[in-house]
């Protein structure tokens, strides 16, 4: 039973040892982008050197400020190994004519040198300029687009596609490349004829994939011709340099974000906070917003340096202020008006993990929630309570059928399974879906045919397979946590802990206090790969073995004796009696 014990230093990642960063050289800005991003640098850089052929680009990147406004620093440091070259024109109203001329300085009036230039949000007069007729005086004023004439426009996709005159008239100028003045008042025409304006540039479309796909089905010979590339929300932490190379990534975005020094205690305490964020101790994120943020809130709780000290401090009133919900749920808990029980044995009954996300609040955590289940003579059918009022989705529905799967096929029944079983989750009010709950709720199946009690100190998590594999699930560290503080509040006894599949270990980032709790031996995590390990656990006797009791052998047991029972009580056929009649 021991040889599944997590040890207290499996429960967080790895920071033993870690070496900070040297302070970044000015010029390593755009390496460092290049080495993190080396797809998107990739594409970036060949859309500036094949401008005419490719002039539309499409990126695959979460649409806020602090993304574009990175991705412009980028494009900037790669434009500037281009000469400036002088486009656009000098328009001159003289009369009742306009003329235009090629520019041939930077102070006419739609003179233009390129650069990089980016909107997050685009209105008409804003994109395109205007005409304004002013005392009898024709004034044009510049947009975006004159600006970006030979050089390059960043647009958000979500600002074009809710203003669908606006991408048609940019999408006519980058295909003809010229741009044309038109009235802003449909019934009224312009005043004058105003020669059209040459133009070129390349233009930058940023989204989210459902964005890019509307925009896919818009317009699907452009985005088929258009150059793609996706920002990389993470990065594999595969070795030392690539964790010196995530390090070296948030020094630019602190830089960026003129964020104070950083001192050496602050790096564990942002790598374990970014596992939670990811979810993988192999993976940390390189989401600028995400990152300015924890440096914004250390930053709030320091004396202007960044340490270890201040980000915890952060990340502690972080959760205390977001924590209303998961105490309230907590206490209704601790009140017995949820009945969860953390001491004792019962049969048919386990504790399950399910991790609860209110619309409208930005933090997820975990609720233990309890499983019964009971088995009475019938025709072998597994009921799904859940499934039956309406309550459970269609992957909670698979995972019971694939759990009841594997237990008909271990059993080797030469006939019908003579019990019935019902399954629920009990005081469960909402939808119920994901399959993260069918370990627990074979378990307690197992129990209630069996007749083993299933101890009440262990909480269990995991999906099963029809081969009775242990498969990983979502949301391990909330659930720990969540199991972890209400047997805390009642006062841990060193028996308490949960169960978890194997594959999930990868993904641990607890709480300090829940692995202090398992390195004194208080609280304990065990991690299984199949559901013969976990129920030893739970029971206190092994699922199949030769020799000895086992719960295979107390079921097919307990089968026999009904099945017995059954045939000596079942009436004589008709025809028997009708013999018996005459004779």
């Amino acid at each position: 039973m021991t040889n599944n014990r997590l040890e207290w230093h499996a429960l967080q990642p790895v920071t033993d040892g870690l070496q900070p960063p040297n302070a970044q050289a000015p010029d390593a800005d755009i390496s460092c982008f290049a080495a993190v991003q080396s797809r998107l640098y990739n594409g970036l850089t060949l859309l500036l050197q094949t401008p005419a052929k490719r002039p539309l680009m499409l990126i695959k990147m979460p649409e806020n400020v602090e993304y574009q406004a990175l991705l412009q620093d980028v494009m900037v440091e790669l434009n500037d190994e281009e000469e400036a070259v002088l486009t656009g024109g000098a328009y001159d109203f003289s009369g009742t004519a306009v003329d235009l001329q090629p520019a041939t300085s930077e102070q006419d009036n739609f003179a233009s040198t390129g650069g990089i230039h980016r909107a997050d949000w685009i209105e008409n007069e804003q994109l395109f300029g205007c005409v304004r007729l002013w005392k009898e005086n024709l004034v044009l004023e510049p947009g975006l687009v004159h600006k970006a004439n030979g050089g390059t426009l960043i647009l958000s996709l979500r600002a074009l596609l809710a203003q669908p005159l606006l991408w048609l008239r940019l999408k006519q100028i980058l295909t003809t490349q010229r741009f044309d003045w038109h009235s802003p008042d449909e019934t009224r025409p312009l005043p004058v004829t105003i020669p059209s304006l040459p133009m070129k540039f390349r233009l930058i479309l940023t989204g989210e994939r459902d964005a890019l796909a509307d925009f896919q089905e818009m317009e699907p010979e452009l985005a088929e011709q258009a150059l793609y590339s996706e920002f990389e929300e993470n990065i594999q932490i595969i070795d030392r340099e690539a964790l010196g190379l995530w390090m070296q990534w948030v020094l630019k975005v602190a830089a960026s974000e003129n964020a104070g020094p950083i001192d050496g205690d602050f790096w564990p305490v942002l790598i374990r906070e970014a596992v939670r964020y990811t979810g993988d101790q192999d993976t940390l994120p390189l989401c600028p917003a995400w990152l300015t943020r924890q440096l914004q809130d250390a930053a709030l709780h320091g004396d202007g340096t960044l340490s270890g000290e201040s980000l915890g401090t952060a990340l502690e009133t972080r959760e205390w202020r977001e924590g209303f919900l998961a105490e309230r749920v907590r206490d209704e808990i601790l009140l017995d008006q949820i009945l969860i029980e953390t001491e004792g044995e019962m049969v048919g009954q386990v504790n399950a993990l399910s991790v609860i996300e209110f619309p409208g609040h930005p933090r997820a955590f975990g609720e233990p929630s309890r499983i019964s289940c009971v088995v009475h003579i019938g025709d072998g059918e597994f009921t799904d309570v859940e499934r039956k009022a309406e309550l459970g989705g269609n992957i909670h529905a698979k995972g019971m059928m694939i759990m009841q799967a594997w237990l008909i096929a271990e059993l080797e029944l030469d006939q019908q399974l003579p019990f019935s079983a019902s399954i629920v989750f009990e005081q469960s009010y909402s939808e119920v879906d994901g399959d993260s709950a069918s370990l627990a709720e074979l378990c307690a199946l197992i129990s209630a045919l069996s007749g083993q009690p299933l101890t009440q100190q262990i909480a269990v998590t995991g999906s099963v397979d029809q081969f009775g594999r242990v498969q990983p699930v979502g949301g391990l560290n909330e659930k720990i946590e969540g199991f972890f503080h209400i047997c805390q509040q009642r006062s841990l006894n060193g028996s308490q802990g949960i169960i978890m599949p194997a594959a999930n270990v990868r993904h641990l980032s607890l709480q300090q206090e829940v692995v202090d709790a398992v390195r004194e031996g208080k609280f304990h995590i065990w991690a299984v790969s199949s559901v013969e390990e976990a129920l030893p656990l739970l029971t206190g006797a092994e699922w199949d073995r030769e020799t000895g009791p086992c719960l295979l052998k107390l079921i097919q047991e307990r089968i026999a004796q009904i099945t017995q029972q059954d045939a000596r009580h079942r009436p004589w056929p008709l025809r028997w009696l009708n013999w018996f009649n005459q004779s």
